[in-house]
């Protein structure tokens, strides 16, 4: 019986984390029109709600501006100072804007072929145009590991790869789990 009341009261606190948040933010907007309304008539209606948004935006903007781009930028700095840390940060970095980034690179998935005996591996291309290292008629081409978010970049002829056509997250997550994740 003490057993189902923690796992009871660990879903209630666990619900409370989603739900309280969402609660609050909700409360205040409202409240925040409500205030905004009973103070000025702006003489159509939703004046209040365009300001509340409005200042929620705005705050935003300033927060990211002058607080964390700025906190940013000076451990950015620091960390490039130093030249092995500076090359680990770097590669890491562009590793995570590669995946959650607002430039995302995995978003080509390739079957490529391996040898002549049917052998294949899922990966994804991440330059196309090799010209800038003198290698021209291949393709850059990353091939994650499962179970982890390393793997290994090789240069593939253009010829033995093919691509395929699936949302490219679903197929990341298909190698990653070793091929036990389902594709939609």
């Amino acid at each position: 019986m003490n057993k189902i009341i923690k796992q009871v009261f660990t879903f209630f606190l666990k619900g409370l984390i989603i739900v309280l948040p969402i609660w609050l933010s909700g409360y205040i907007i409202f409240w925040g029109i409500a205030k905004v309304d009973s103070v000025v008539d702006f003489g159509f209606l939703g004046g209040g709600v365009l300001i509340v948004l409005i200042s929620i935006t705005l705050a935003g903007f300033f927060v990211t501006t002058f607080i964390t781009e700025p906190i940013y930028g000076f451990f950015d700095k620091l960390l490039n100072k130093v030249p092995a840390i500076k090359f680990m940060f770097s590669s890491f970095k562009d590793m995570m804007n590669a995946i959650v980034g607002e430039e995302k690179k995995f978003t080509e998935p390739v079957l490529v072929k391996i040898n002549d005996s049917g052998i294949k591996r899922i990966g994804f291309v991440t330059q196309k145009d090799l010209s800038k290292i003198n290698i021209e008629g291949h393709v850059a081409v990353y091939f994650p590991w499962s179970y982890t978010f390393t793997g290994n970049l090789y240069i593939i002829p253009i010829e033995n790869i093919s691509p395929i056509n699936a949302n490219a997250a679903e197929v990341m997550k298909f190698v990653i789990s070793g091929g036990v994740s389902e594709l939609e």
